[in-house]
């Protein structure tokens, strides 16, 4: 009897083992069917978004505004940009010279900007009236300290005096009585330099107050302040001036070469120029 029981007991406990291995087998191959799809669908899916990019990739091109590059970077700043000049780009077709390039308006057309280039220099000053200086560029200037010149100059802010009320409040010191900062008096200077070498060299001798920063897109430094009196100190359209025989130069005082006898002069101006008898330009 206790044989037969064994007996029994084995092949229940055989049926149950060959049960359970069936089963187990049966999840494996449920589990490497699964692993296997999801490789296909991943597969499928890469090789759709490779061809997806592919082809967005064939069909548009690298896009940068010409138009912005050209007004705010110059040869100065050893940016390149030449691969950005696609002839397929619409921008890079109508293209202008860093300096001739107008960003106030949206409608130049390439026309428009072949006038410009023929009439403007690369740093996009006007046509020089005639009988009038041509500008010299101070990095060719030939500076000869052997040979020493007289100049006269003049600085003064007395439109600031018909303006106080603008004035920037705490300044009403630094404007003289007669609004003369640098009384008109000869200077030497020598042969070759500029009507900012001259400038700077007298208010660093008389300890006047003066600042500047180059400007590389018009090749020459710009006067900011002179006695602590700023641009906009005054009035929106305020800031200085400065004119050479009479005559106010439609560029950088670095690039004027100053000549024995000129009269140099410094004026603030609280308008522009308006109210120092200049026309301003409405374009």
């Amino acid at each position: 009897m206790k044989s037969s029981k064994k007996i029994f007991a084995g092949l229940v406990l055989s049926m149950m083992l060959l049960f359970t291995g069936c089963q187990t087998a049966a999840v494996q191959e449920e589990v490497k069917t699964s692993a296997a799809a999801v490789q296909e669908e991943t597969t499928s899916a890469e090789e759709t978004f490779a061809a997806e990019s592919s082809s967005e990739a064939a069909s548009s091109d690298e896009y940068i505004d010409m138009d912005y590059v050209n007004e705010n970077y110059t040869q100065e700043s050893g940016d390149n940009f030449d691969k950005y000049a696609s002839e397929s780009g619409a921008a890079a077709s109508t293209a202008a010279p860093a300096s001739s390039s107008n960003s106030n308006t949206n409608t130049t057309s390439a026309s428009d900007e072949t006038e410009d280039a023929g009439t403007k220099d690369q740093y996009n000053t006007d046509p020089i009236p005639e009988g009038k200086p041509q500008p010299v560029e101070w990095q060719d200037a030939d500076v000869d300290e052997d040979k020493e010149l007289t100049c006269t100059l003049l600085v003064e802010c007395s439109t600031i005096l018909n303006n106080m009320g603008d004035l920037t409040e705490g300044k009403e010191s630094l404007v003289p009585a007669d609004g003369i900062i640098y009384a008109k008096q000869t200077v030497t200077f020598y042969e070759g330099e500029s009507v900012f070498d001259v400038l700077l060299r007298e208010m660093q001798n008389n300890r006047i107050h003066m600042e500047y920063v180059m400007t590389p897109m018009y090749n020459s430094n710009y006067i900011e302040g002179i006695n602590n009196l700023y641009e906009k100190d005054c009035g929106r359209w305020s800031g200085w001036m400065y004119c050479v025989n009479g005559w106010y130069p439609n560029y950088g005082c670095s690039r004027y070469q100053v000549q024995q006898g000129d009269e140099i002069e410094w004026h603030y101006t609280c308008d522009l120029g308006r109210d120092l008898g200049q026309e301003v330009p409405t374009d």
